[in-house]
């Protein structure tokens, strides 16, 4: 593991010389399963401090290394973003592209706390090694925005960690091109806001004989809890405020030249401002540092790219209404890894089977009590089959398979004059794609999500929520991404209230997390927080650190001054009615 405080340059530490202790917030996460032994160079590639931000991302040009091999040769790649805060500020939703390609989405933790926070997060890049191998524009979004009550300001790092190959570390395996689905802005994060849908027209070489797809896409504004977002045929049944329209279901959709591609069930991210924020002090929710991406295979629709002639790649999120339609807005981004035949001739094939409607299958029932509670449940389902035969100018034969089979079923509770809120959701899916029968994409995951807000009476000043997440997902996603399965649930809760004196609260948090990789690598994490204090971690595996990062108590961790909160629907913190 590269030490975090290795990598944390003197003017943030000066920026919190006047604080002995700043909270280390994190996310539970296994560390980058890279060759440790081998020869590592670190670059740093920016250094910013993000205060009034919007709209003025930090933009760089990166030049590849040449003291760790020879330029692209590499056995891994890294990078860590080291973030410091002081003040009160809400959470901030970052975008790094490179060379157009989204290639990491995360956010930032809330800071309120006098001492300040830091926090470090390392990732896996290793995929996008053709994007590093060659000089280009890297650029990072982080929107924020000082103003009474909200002054917290993000001193930031981004340090790149390349890793030498050798006999013992071979060169990492690489696509021939990477292609990026996005806006191809040249002064801001290149993800694109939908609705509408996003489309845009790609030439691949006709040469290519696979292509794989990675989807990223989160939700913003009325989006932020779509997971609560009520049915139609049930939102006059709620008090105006309660609740947003639109329905909770949500599915990604990636279509080619108009027909449906694939898809992903997302997962619920709950950034660190999201609803409770004491929740979510020191540990972050799953996948708030680091949104996951959602994989698929696009080499069946090979036939029809290697015409020589554009094709429309389009991303969308639909729900499950009659005419499909989501409040705004989510962000969506997408890439292609492009795998191009050696001897350069055009490649034949042709699309055998294709099974795909345009939309999942919904279905929504519920009912309304004479006491006014309101029950309602979104269910749906999605089947793709897709078989093509795939001819390489070099004479080779390949049968590809793609499947995807996902379900989905959302129930939400509004009980008690709405001053109780419940949702229980789950989706489910399988991905799989074989090339004469080996698998190549293989995606089973398991999303399921229990909250329970109960807001205060009369005023419903104050309230408590719980917290039930879990993210169980076995990924072979192309042959660039070694596969593995995660296994993560948190249990997390709190206490909130508004006052005069300011936005108080507190909360606990149980974290588990497992990995196990196709090489070998493991990692086990089970850690606990109160109030802010770290009250147990277990850290196993051979990719554990040694030794275990000790806990940094606060101050009366009771009493700390939180932005006010986000809540589902636009209701606040004292409007229960």
């Amino acid at each position: 593991m590269i030490s975090a405080l290795l990598l944390v340059p003197a003017f943030l530490l000066a920026a919190l010389s006047a604080s002995a202790q700043p909270l280390v917030d994190f996310q539970v996460a296994q560390p980058p399963p890279l060759p440790q032994d081998a020869k590592q160079c670190t670059i740093q590639i920016l250094e910013r401090t993000f205060g009034n931000s919007f709209g003025d991302p930090e933009i760089v040009q990166f030049t590849p290394p040449t003291d760790c091999g020879s330029v692209g040769s590499w056995a891994g790649i890294s990078l860590n973003f080291t973030v410091t805060s002081n003040g009160t500020q809400f959470d901030r939703l970052g975008i790094f592209t490179f060379q157009n390609v989204e290639i990491w989405r995360t956010s930032t933790p809330e800071p309120n706390i006098g001492d300040g926070i830091i926090w470090t997060y390392l990732k896996d890049v290793t995929r996008y090694l053709p994007l590093f191998a060659k000089p280009g524009t890297l650029i990072l979004e982080l929107d924020n925005l000082l103003e009474t009550g909200l002054d917290g300001q993000y001193a930031t790092t981004l340090h790149a960690t390349f890793f030498a190959s050798s006999a013992q570390n071979p060169p990492a395996p690489r696509a021939d091109l990477i292609v990026p689905i996005t806006t191809l802005a040249n002064n801001t994060g290149n993800d694109a806001s939908v609705p509408p849908i996003f489309s845009l027209n790609i030439t691949l070489p006709q040469n290519t004989v696979e292509v794989y797809a990675e989807l990223q896409a989160s939700g913003n504004g009325d989006e932020e809890f779509w997971y609560f977002n009520t049915a139609n045929e049930f939102i006059n049944d709620l008090p105006s405020g309660e609740s947003l329209p639109n329905g909770p279901f949500r599915e990604v959709r990636l279509l080619v030249d108009g027909q449906v591609a694939g898809t992903a069930f997302p997962y619920p991210v709950i950034f660190t401002g999201g609803i409770a924020p004491p929740a979510w002090q020191p540990i972050t929710s799953y996948g708030a540092l680091d949104l996951p991406n959602y994989y698929l295979d696009v080499t069946p629709f090979v036939p029809l790219l290697v015409d020589g002639n554009p094709h429309n790649f389009s991303l969308d999120v639909v729900s499950a209404e009659t005419d499909h339609t989501i409040n705004q807005n989510w962000f969506v981004s997408g890439l292609l890894q492009v795998i191009t035949d050696p001897s350069g001739k055009p490649t034949t094939g042709k699309i055998n089977v294709y099974q795909a409607s345009p939309f999942a299958e919904t279905s929504t029932t519920g009912s309304v009590g004479s006491n006014g509670d309101v029950n309602v449940t979104v269910k749906a389902t999605r089947n793709i089959h897709v078989e093509s035969t795939i001819i390489s100018g070099s004479g080779t034969t390949t049968n590809v398979v793609f499947t995807q089979s996902s379900s989905y079923s959302n129930t939400q509770n509004f009980l008690n004059n709405t001053f109780i809120q419940n949702v229980q959701q789950t989706a489910t899916g399988s991905v799989l794609s074989t090339h004469n029968g080996v698998a190549s994409t293989v995606d089973n995951y398991s999303f399921p999500l229990t909250i329970d807000i109960t807001l205060q009476p009369p005023t419903g000043d104050s309230f408590f929520a719980t917290f039930d997440h879990s993210y169980t997902r076995t990924i072979l996603p192309s042959p660039f991404i070694l596969g593995s399965t995660i296994q993560e649930h948190q249990l997390a809760n709190a206490f909130f209230a508004e006052t005069a004196q300011g936005n108080f609260g507190n909360g606990t948090s149980n974290n588990t997390l497992s990995y196990v990789d196709l090489q070998g690598h493991t990692y086990d994490r089970e850690v606990d927080a109160i109030n802010d204090v770290i009250v147990s971690d277990h850290q196993g595996g051979n990719l554990a650190p040694v030794p275990t990062p000790e806990s940094v108590p606060v101050a009366n961790p009771t009493k700390l001054n939180f932005a006010k909160p986000r809540l589902p629907g636009r209701r606040t913190v004292g409007n229960g009615q």
